[in-house]
């Protein structure tokens, strides 16, 4: 089975597509990379995103356009993933945008992306899954992440306690070890305060490749005040996004702190709160390694100050070492998440996301479940009977 994957996560910079087939031989899924590629978002696009994030206000026609219009982004990038597999598919995993994560008191209340699936079916013409979180949401669950189903299946846990990292817009952490439940939560901001403070600071989309944060000096007072978070010291399961950590946030905190901090020292101390949250949660957990992927490992700075936390006590590798792009392992996860849902299995893990089952993830556009009988010629007339 061919499956097209598409993402786009909470740092919205474009979308990464792939393509996989999959295969099974009793208990064993065999995932076959087709290839994968990444479409950047025009800078118009991306100001359309933003201004419509938290704590922005925004209007129903504002989140109408953007919704066709990235639905048109996302059948353009469904596309390209035809082509990677060599121009038929079964079916393509489009996850949508997510611009708005309903969280209160710890609960998720509910869960909005956007992307038209409509206009991804229309232009590929095979069934198209979306809405992957709700029905988590639902059961009970945050929701997020979802990736962990890949991990788990992925990674060992015979083979000791070992972490995958997922360095996004937010920093995202699975856990698997000999004879434990899987655990997965959000652990905080990657590249969601970094990349605020290059717009604000830099007039650039992120410091690219953490040079501005290596030319600083972490600010001892700013990273206390932004360790202070609540979020950090809340039990999982838990999840985040930009709806807490945004640009108005970082200016909150740099004004409680009264005193100006330079544009690379802010950008050092953010550096510096992303690897420290991140290793704290490794040393938490006792993982003896930590297998990173996402837009955030492309920071030399980050990954350099990660390793060195890590040092001694666990190893930081990459998923390109297990035969996964970095950039792309969201993706294939999302394609893996199509084929279980394809097959009526669950792809939320209730020990990550704190549902009360595990559910069967997304709907499909636009022919319902793909088992669908073989269609029929259509009615023309209507009886009621009483």
């Amino acid at each position: 089975m061919k499956i097209v994957g598409l993402m786009s996560g909470t740092s919205y910079d474009g979308v990464d597509v792939v393509a996989a087939e999959f295969t099974r031989d009793g208990e064993t899924l065999t995932l076959r990379p087709l290839g994968h590629r990444s479409l950047h978002y025009p800078d118009d696009l991306r100001a359309e995103i933003g201004a419509l994030l938290p704590p922005a206000a925004t209007t129903i026609e504002a989140v109408c356009r953007l919704d066709n219009r990235l639905g048109e982004v996302f059948a353009e990038a469904a596309a390209a993933g035809v082509e990677l597999a060599g121009g038929t598919v079964d079916a393509v995993v489009s996850p949508g945008q997510t611009v708005f994560h309903w969280v209160e008191a710890g609960r998720v209340r509910g869960t909005l992306q956007l992307g038209a699936p409509a206009r991804v079916a229309a232009r590929v013409g095979v069934p198209v899954l979306h809405d992957l979180r709700s029905a988590d949401v639902a059961a009970g669950g945050q929701g997020a992440p979802l990736v962990p189903a890949f991990d788990a299946l992925l990674l060992d846990a015979a083979a000791g306690s070992r972490a995958a990292l997922n360095l996004g817009g937010i920093a995202n952490l699975t856990v698997v070890a000999p004879g434990a439940p899987v655990l997965g939560y959000d652990v905080g901001p990657a590249n969601a305060l970094l990349d605020a403070a290059a717009r604000r600071f830099l007039d650039r989309p992120c410091d690219l490749d953490g040079a501005r944060a290596a030319a600083g000096r972490v600010h001892e007072g700013l990273l206390a005040l932004l360790l202070a978070e609540p979020y950090y010291a809340a039990p999982p399961p838990k999840s985040t996004g930009k709806e807490l950590f945004h640009g108005r946030y970082l200016d909150d905190r740099l004004a409680a702190l009264g005193e100006p901090v330079a544009a690379d020292d802010v950008l050092a101390t953010l550096t510096e709160l992303t690897a420290r949250t991140v290793a704290d949660a490794c040393d938490r957990h006792g993982v003896t390694e930590v297998i990173a992927a996402g837009g955030g490992v492309r920071n030399p700075t980050l990954r350099a100050r990660l390793a060195a936390l890590g040092e001694g006590r666990w190893r930081l590798r990459t998923t390109d070492e297990l035969g996964v792009p970095a950039q792309a392992k969201e993706a294939y996860a999302f394609a893996l998440l199509g084929w279980l849902s394809w097959h009526g299995l669950p792809g939320a893990v209730p020990s990550v996301t704190g549902a009360s089952r595990a559910a069967v993830l997304g709907s499909w556009t636009p022919s319902g479940p793909p088992f669908a009988a073989t269609p029929a010629d259509p009615p023309r007339r209507l009886v009621l009977v009483p």
